[in-house]
């Protein structure tokens, strides 16, 4: 007579083959263009709008005073490649440009990399940033607000008052 506990295991291991075998199939039949896009070495009819995902800052370099933005785009690849005859160009390349603080200036980055913040006061700060075809025009933008954090007080020695640990006299 047959073990009901071994035919019982028998069944869901036949069940477990054919769900494993089905959705093998159904992976099978999806093309390399389903799963991974358009090839990148083919020009692109009716690309999606560029955009850009930017994080807040890197927590634990902010608490030291140093800034470091990651982000990432979309439907376009950073690369150092500029003017007009970039533009026809598929799939889209471009790079950003970076704004501190409302500065009548930016800078212009195409290393694809986090942007890195150095030196900035303690307090309140925006950084923009937008991403630009190789032509320098505006394709989407986003901005981060944070506060850089002041610098902790160094410790008074037991006996000093804090104008002594930072070298002002006692008159």
């Amino acid at each position: 007579m047959p073990n009901p506990i071994n035919q019982n295991r028998s069944r869901g291991l036949s069940a477990s083959v054919i769900i494993v075998c089905l959705v093998t199939a159904s992976a099978a039949g999806q093309t390399a263009k389903q799963v991974r896009g358009a090839a990148p070495v083919e020009p692109l009819q009716n690309e999606p709008s560029a955009k850009i995902i930017i994080d807040p800052p890197l927590a634990e370099p902010l608490s030291h005073g140093r800034v470091v933005i990651q982000y990432r785009t979309e439907n376009l690849h950073i690369v150092p490649v500029f003017g007009p005859a970039a533009l026809a160009v598929s799939p889209r390349i471009g790079h950003i440009h970076v704004t501190v603080d409302d500065a009548t200036w930016v800078w212009a980055d195409a290393s694809g990399e986090p942007v890195i913040l150095n030196g900035l006061p303690s307090g309140p700060h925006k950084v923009l940033i937008q991403l630009e075809t190789a032509n320098h025009q505006l394709l989407d933008q986003g901005a981060v607000k944070f506060t850089v954090p002041g610098a902790p007080m160094a410790a008074s020695a037991p006996g000093q008052t804090a104008g002594d640990a930072h070298g002002a006299a006692n008159v």
